[in-house]
């Protein structure tokens, strides 16, 4: 390969990468039906989308365990997980990181809510929740509301992990005061 055409591989691999990601990210739009998923939480218990279905679920994205930034969040969503039962809600974080890794999280920082394990990233991507740069994929700090018809009430692709949770909060609050569509027959 000649030096030219590798050059402008180098200048173009990027912005494929991003132009990847952000067509996921573009599809998944407010009213539109959650992404799927079943994937292990910290105990090895497979959860599915489905389980929470009648319920306000927030669905959280971090990229990792242990950080500073996810440990933040995650403890702010603990602090506030009275607030966000009352409002009907549950909490699921959502990492790359094993099984493993959440279950020694969770028990360190005595989080109340399920984190899955998405090894392989492909929840996130369908969430275009997924940084995948070369071999290193992690997932974006994102989060969706997803209502209890399951589908996507809110999305936050930019977040600050100091005021994310009490961010969620109000527009919970908001969110609930606000009409429902009844859920259509199938």
């Amino acid at each position: 390969m000649n030096s030219r055409l590798r050059r402008s591989l180098c200048i173009a691999a990027p912005a494929l990468l991003l132009a990847r990601a952000a067509t996921a990210a573009d599809t998944l739009g407010l009213g539109q039906q959650a992404p799927d998923f079943s994937l292990p939480d910290q105990d090895g218990k497979t959860r599915r989308l489905a389980e929470w279905r009648g319920k306000w679920l927030v669905l959280y994205f971090y990229p990792k365990n242990d950080t500073p930034g996810c440990t933040t969040e995650a403890c702010n969503f603990r602090d506030d997980w009275l607030q966000l039962q009352e409002l009907g809600a549950q909490v699921v974080g959502v990492s790359v990181d094993t099984s493993a890794s959440h279950a020694a999280f969770a028990q360190k920082y005595k989080l109340p809510f399920p984190l899955l394990a998405d090894a392989r990233g492909e929840v996130a991507a369908r969430y275009g929740a997924l940084s995948d740069w070369m071999v290193v994929k992690m997932a974006k700090r994102q989060t969706f509301i997803v209502d209890p018809q399951g589908r996507i009430a809110r999305i936050y692709r930019s977040v600050d992990a100091d005021q994310h949770s009490a961010e969620v909060v109000t527009d919970l609050r908001r969110l609930r005061s606000q009409p429902q569509p009844s859920a259509t027959p199938a």
